[in-house]
């Protein structure tokens, strides 16, 4: 009887942990929407953590909210992330064959990247609903799918600082 000794193709694990951060983004945001209305808060722990309810018609952290064409941006920050979503989906089907913490790290973008596509898409904005607030320091709101998406980032980065093997 002859064994292969080939790998298990990762490729299906990697889209079912983006699949799981954009159910996990979708049940967060419906919940929010379905509870705290919208422009108010609910308080978790005192002067450091609320749960909020933003429409977030800009990009990242508020960016262009106040823009004077809204279509325009909405259109720009739309064609940004399904050239972002097609990037990352290419990057893991290359390189997604086994799990790594580049390939996890991908998967977790492309979950946030779609949760967050999907609500810019049917709504015209993103819902964000984490508050946090460190001493002085105020973070924009922002919801799992940023979250996701800033982890993933991390994640690379720390993989793009570590010391490789065979590197002199």
């Amino acid at each position: 009887m002859v064994r292969s000794s080939k790998k298990r193709d990762a490729r299906l694990v990697l889209l079912l942990i983006a699949a799981v951060v954009i159910v996990l983004d979708r049940l967060s945001k419906m919940w929010i929407v379905a509870h705290i209305p919208s422009g108010h808060a609910i308080t978790v722990i005192p002067k450091i953590f609320r749960l909020t309810h933003v429409l977030n018609t800009g990009a990242a952290f508020s960016m262009f909210e106040g823009a004077r064409s809204p279509q325009l941006v909405r259109s720009m920050l739309i064609g940004f992330s399904v050239a972002a979503v097609i990037v990352v989906l290419v990057m893991i089907w290359r390189m997604g064959r086994t799990i790594t913490l580049t390939s996890f790290s991908l998967a977790l973008i492309l979950g946030g990247a779609i949760g967050n596509l999907y609500d810019r898409w049917r709504f015209a904005y993103v819902v964000d609903f984490l508050e946090v607030h460190i001493v002085h320091y105020h973070w924009p709101d922002f919801n799992v799918a940023d979250s996701a998406i800033v982890v993933g980032a991390c994640l690379l980065l720390i993989e793009m600082l570590r010391p490789q093997q065979g590197r002199g």
